[in-house]
């Protein structure tokens, strides 16, 4: 099983950086401090929905039959994680 990026610190929670990238073909490496993509922010759980959102066409009908849900409550959590993406958005250029 492929290990799973961390995004959180594992002692204070706090959002984790990206402080260095290598190439594996050359070796080469690129450090510096750079913020995690907003979409790597998200839960598993958050990015699992989104990813499908997108392969359904953006359709909350087909959401809410494969996920077993009604409409509204798929268009409810469709509004929390847009409402969570412009905060984490907000942050993003604050910093």
């Amino acid at each position: 099983m492929p290990q799973k990026l961390p995004v959180h610190c594992p002692s204070c929670q706090q959002a984790l950086a990206v402080s260095q990238l290598s190439c594996s073909s050359c070796q080469t490496v690129v450090s510096g401090n750079y913020a995690l993509p907003i979409l790597l922010q998200l839960t598993p759980d958050e990015q699992t929905f989104v990813f499908e959102f997108v392969l359904m066409s953006g359709s909350l009908k087909e959401m809410a039959s494969k996920l077993g849900n009604s409409y509204p409550t798929v268009r409810n959590k469709l509004d929390d994680l847009i409402e969570k993406i412009k905060e984490l958005e907000t942050k993003t250029k604050q910093s």
